[in-house]
């Protein structure tokens, strides 16, 4: 593994903790702990808890700070008002494709904050800042490579937080979801990734490592990027570089429904695109009906023409596999289509997302 991969704080507590460390975008991560599955299960049954201190939180400050964002952002940031609330969104290039998705917090007009994702974190604070000279805005850039982050998700993930942290207890109660607190330099977000309830808690990395291993001790499970793959692809959540990138679409990646056209004068990077270039497939899921395992870049074959996996996993919660899939637009949940699989046409049933939500199986 190359020397030059960057690490977050808690690396020597994964190695510790005997994690299989990965390359995972330029950062040395660890993809499990012993056993991806019990890890799945801990996040669905109980509690888990992720090292994210590779995605990048990025301070958004200045007298231009929500204009600079209705600009930047295809979600319109308008809609947040109340302190602490968050939105996602997708941060378009001009021909309409995505760069990055990221989540917004609001503090204040002048006082925001963005996560972007980790293998785009350099690329994202370029185009910001090209951005706010193209449009010569008062606008500060801070990207805060000081602060860890720490994703704690599953249905004991509030008490066992407050277990830990019980001054946190009436914060941890009064957050609706996709909201957050904010002091100082701590965050306490009820956001995740997995289909379950729980919160994404920034401090400074030098205050870490005693967070992390306050977790452990209280039976918080240490969770690897691979349960976080399959988890997402249970709860339907899109990856950059899977389902999206910068030649997609969002509409060709299942996230139209971030894109917010109501404020007509509001022109957007990629706004005209979107009016230009209609989306040339869709993204469903996909139930394997034989056994096998659908692995992202398999072709998928409809009646309506050729599609391809995005993603796929077998999935541990349903038992049998599963996948996101870019498809003919003409295809619909209930058909059924054949993948290849090493060579073998396998029989799938298309459906839509999630599969899975508050770990129960979800039935269209």
């Amino acid at each position: 593994m190359s020397a030059a991969l960057k690490r977050t704080p808690l690396y020597e507590a994964h190695k510790q903790a005997q994690a299989r460390l990965v390359d995972f975008g330029g950062w040395e991560m660890p993809v499990s702990y012993g056993s991806q599955i019990q890890e799945h299960h801990a996040v669905r049954e109980g509690v888990g808890v992720f090292d994210v201190s590779h995605m990048l939180s990025v301070d958004v400050t200045g007298p231009d700070a929500r204009l600079f964002l209705r600009q930047l952002l295809a979600n319109d940031v308008d809609r947040l008002s109340v302190a602490g609330r968050a939105l996602y969104s997708c941060m378009l290039n001009p021909r309409g494709g995505v760069i990055d998705d990221l989540i917004t917090y609001f503090f204040s007009d002048t006082d925001w904050r963005l996560v972007v994702n980790a293998g785009c974190a350099e690329k994202d604070v370029a185009w910001m800042r090209r951005v706010i000279a193209r449009f010569s805005l008062d606008v500060a850039l801070t990207p805060r490579r000081d602060l860890a982050m720490l994703a704690v998700q599953g249905p004991q993930a509030k008490d066992r937080l407050a277990q830990i942290r019980p001054e946190w207890r009436s914060v941890l109660d009064d957050l609706k979801p996709f909201s957050a607190s904010h002091q100082d330099d701590l965050l306490i977000a009820r956001t995740g990734y997995t289909g379950e309830d729980g919160f994404e808690i920034a401090m400074p990395g030098d205050q870490i490592q005693p967070f992390w291993e306050a977790l452990i001790a209280a039976d918080v499970v240490p969770c690897g990027l691979g349960a976080r793959d399959t988890l997402r692809l249970e709860a339907g959540m899109a990856l950059y570089g899977q389902e999206m990138d910068e030649l997609t679409l969002p509409a060709e990646a299942g996230l139209s429904w971030t894109i917010h056209l109501k404020d007509e004068s509001r022109l957007f990077i990629g706004r005209d695109a979107l009016g230009q270039f209609a989306p040339e497939a869709r993204l469903l899921g996909l139930k394997l009906l034989e056994k096998g395992v659908m692995r992202s870049y398999m072709p998928v074959h409809t009646e309506h023409g050729a599609g391809e996996i995005t993603s796929g996993t077998m999935s541990p919660t349903l038992g049998f596999s599963i996948a996101m899939a870019r498809l003919p637009l003409e295809v619909k949940a209930g058909d059924e289509v054949r993948v290849e699989i090493r060579g073998k046409s396998v029989a799938a049933q298309v459906c839509l997302l999630p599969f899975v939500r508050h770990g129960k199986a979800v039935t269209h």
